[in-house]
């Protein structure tokens, strides 16, 4: 049986984009249905968490080194701020007081270099004056005060010289 060129074509770039999404940062999500506060619905709840991974992600190019790989799990996810219920027509809006609502995002995780672990432990990233520091986001981006603290954290715990 002989296989169209264009299948072999396409399998391989299927698995170059695959290699290419592998990095150096791992994020899961335990119990992602058990999240306190990761979205008002469940498609916003899988966009919120998504865009968490994606983020994570995207910082170990910029702080890790080469030969180190991060596993971070995410346990729990509570997004700044609280949903309202403005008008039964308008639906829903999350607002940000600056007191009790700040963002709390709890992970495990472990580094690694050569198979050898450097670093691993638990803990809960909290940014309490979130509303009152700058974010390079936006206002436009809704996770803009997560990907801020998360920034923060990922720079303290992890960048190397």
């Amino acid at each position: 049986m002989r296989l169209d060129p264009r299948v072999l074509i396409l399998c391989g770039a299927l698995a170059g984009a695959a290699a290419a999404q592998a990095g150096p940062v791992e994020v899961t999500f335990t119990h992602a249905a058990r999240m306190s506060d990761a979205g008002t619905t469940p498609s916003d709840e899988e966009s919120n968490l998504k865009a968490i991974a994606q983020h994570l992600r995207s910082l170990g190019p910029r702080y890790l080194s080469s030969d180190r790989t991060l596993e971070i799990e995410v346990t729990d996810v509570d997004l700044s701020g609280e949903n309202k219920l403005l008008r039964r027509r308008i639906g829903e809006m999350r607002v940000a007081r600056g007191g009790a609502d700040i963002p709390k995002i709890s992970v495990r995780y472990t580094l690694q270099a050569h198979g050898q672990v450097l670093k691993q432990g638990e803990e809960t990233i909290t940014d309490l004056d979130y509303l009152r520091r700058p974010t390079r986001y936006g206002p436009a981006d809704p996770l803009a005060h997560e990907k801020r603290m998360l920034d923060d954290w990922f720079k303290a715990r992890f960048a190397t010289p």
